[in-house]
């Protein structure tokens, strides 16, 4: 069977990157078809596979400033050459689902979210990416992306989402069913600790949805030590309102990470995510986690067993969980044990048996679309 990978662009290291990357561990003869490659932003691990990009690779500027060749990139995606492979499993949060296969390709589609800026976030995408003055140009252009990526789903035989809140979502916007996978986490790279480093931690890529000016306003109002980790482009004006008592670390090294989750009394996490793997990164380590009931948490935090939950998004009610909060009631190994439920191995193992399963029923004539 010739499987051909699929993906949006190669030009960060997130969530979505790391199921690439398992997925490529699987079946590490497959080609990685993707818009774009930057080797400097993307993680050293796709230096080493064979990374077959779109015409976009070529054109100046585009690989640094994507996001001024939005238009492009549907044109883009359908010009992958997928021809001759048998299996297309693509790893999509933007247009990587739009790939065009032959009738004899079984196309299924791992759906970190359907696109974020076309449709859940789409007011925060133009207030916060494009100029003022540019901004009543591209309504059109969102309109015509929103009606490509609408029927772009037609060519996905079946969707695979990363969690109950983004099947959810698919159904929503695209009226796809969805079977649910949750994405690995490398629990084998943290060890449990104690929280015994006297401070709250918080972090991942800085941006305006994940709200950690929540954590920042609530820990400065309440003078208690909070770590922040991670870069974004929410950096400088975190850095505005916070107090001396918040730490912002910028990018840090995997041992730094695992040693910070190891010793904080808790992790916080304010925002709506998709699946949230910093939040199980902190249980790999045994330590519970203050989050937002809303979104991937839902479906991982364990409240009064794993962490606890705030009620409402706003930074005084954090800040009543922090005050209330109480680690030593938690148990590190209970913690520990949950996330291993979402460990790397059992993902292998299950998407290899989820593809090879779908598969026969494609070859047999037994596959049912939905």
């Amino acid at each position: 069977m010739r499987i051909a990978l699929v993906h949006d662009y190669l030009s960060q290291d997130g969530g979505a990157e790391r199921v690439l990357r398992a997925m490529h561990e699987l079946w590490p003869e497959a080609p990685i078809f993707t818009l774009f490659h930057d080797p400097e932003r993307a993680n050293p691990a796709f230096r080493e596979m064979r990374i077959v990009t779109s015409s976009l690779q070529r054109v100046p500027l585009a690989v640094r400033h994507f996001r001024w060749f939005l238009p492009a990139m549907p044109l883009a995606t359908e010009s992958h050459d997928l021809s001759g492979y048998d299996l297309v499993l693509s790893s999509s949060s933007m247009f990587a689902k739009g790939v065009i296969t032959s009738p004899e390709t079984l196309h299924l589609s791992y759906c970190h979210t359907p696109t974020r800026f076309l449709w859940t976030d789409r007011r925060t995408y133009l207030d916060q990416n494009v100029p003022t003055p540019l901004r009543r140009l591209l309504p059109p252009i969102m309109t015509a992306l929103r009606s490509w990526d609408r029927l772009s789903v037609e060519r996905v035989d079946r969707f695979i989402a990363n969690s109950r809140t983004v099947a959810d979502r698919i159904w929503k916007y695209y009226q796809r069913r969805a079977d649910v996978l949750h994405p690995p986490v490398d629990v084998s790279a943290f060890t449990v600790g104690q929280g015994t480093g006297g401070y709250y931690l918080t972090g991942g890529r800085l941006v305006a949805y994940k709200r950690f000016d929540l954590a920042v306003r609530a820990f400065s109002k309440l003078g208690v030590p909070l770590k922040v980790f991670g870069e974004g482009p929410e950096l400088r004006a975190l850095r505005g309102m916070a107090k001396r008592n918040v730490e912002f670390l910028g990018r840090v090294d995997d041992a730094t990470r695992a040693a910070l989750y190891r010793d904080a009394a808790a992790f916080v996490h304010p925002q709506i995510e998709d699946f949230g793997i910093t939040a199980l990164e902190a249980m790999a380590s045994g330590r519970p986690v203050i989050a937002y009931p809303s979104g991937g948490a839902t479906e991982t935090v364990k409240s009064g067993e794993t962490g606890v939950f705030f009620d409402e998004q706003s930074w005084e009610n954090l800040a009543h969980a922090v005050i209330r909060f109480a680690p030593e009631r938690f148990d590190p190994a209970r913690i520990r044990a949950h996330a291993e439920q979402f460990a790397t191995p059992l993902f292998l193992s299950r998407l290899s048996g989820y593809v090879a399963e779908r598969y026969r029923e494609f070859r047999d004539g037994r596959f049912e679309r939905r």
